[in-house]
């Protein structure tokens, strides 16, 4: 670690501490897959493993963060939050552009680290019976979050897992605060039914 880094990600540096970048991309990983994977959608998951994903995601954030000014943990999560849903955009246009049809496509058996999704699922989101199976919760997890509306999955995925707060919510969804307050509150209310169903 370096003399001018804090001893965790979760710390504020001071004004002249900048955390090494892999260290924070390490940090974020088991969230940014989680969000990447829900982000993602079904068709883009049958197309491509989160792993992947989440690598690209890494690889272009490292490359640009020369360009970053770290202000804290929190800008940096919605720096790197902002990285991955642009990354899941591009490689969505990339598939309707050649015009393939991936409900067609053999899907991936992404099982890396399928454990480790599920507790992250876990620490964000309502969960499904602890006695099912990773893989039958994790798919019914991704399934109810699917059947969500797109503003729903925007505002769950912003606060539970780029963290940002409400106020930086509104900003970006064109809402006030209390809107989004109310639309999460709803979001989560609708999830967890239909993971109840």
């Amino acid at each position: 670690m370096s003399g001018n880094a804090p001893s965790s990600p979760d710390q504020t540096p001071g004004p002249s501490e900048t955390p090494e970048p892999e260290q924070l991309l390490e940090h974020h990983l088991p969230s940014l897959l989680v969000f990447l994977r829900l982000r993602a959608g079904r068709l883009l998951r049958a197309k491509e493993w989160s792993m992947d994903l989440a690598q690209s995601v890494c690889r272009e954030a490292l490359e640009s963060f020369d360009d970053f000014e770290y202000r804290g943990e929190r800008a940096f999560r919605e720096w790197l939050y902002t990285v991955a849903s642009h990354k899941i955009l591009e490689r969505v246009r990339f598939y309707q552009r050649g015009k393939r049809d991936v409900r067609k496509e053999v899907q991936p058996v992404d099982q890396g680290g399928l454990v480790d999704l599920v507790n992250v699922y876990r620490s964000h989101l309502p969960s499904p019976s602890r006695d099912a199976s990773a893989r039958e919760e994790i798919e019914r997890l991704e399934d109810a979050f699917d059947r969500l509306k797109p503003e729903e999955r925007e505002v769950i995925l912003l606060s539970r897992f780029a963290g940002l707060t409400h106020a930086e919510i509104g900003r970006r969804q064109n809402r006030s605060e209390e809107a989004s307050r109310k639309l999460l509150s709803r979001g989560l209310l609708r999830l967890a039914k239909l993971l109840e169903a």
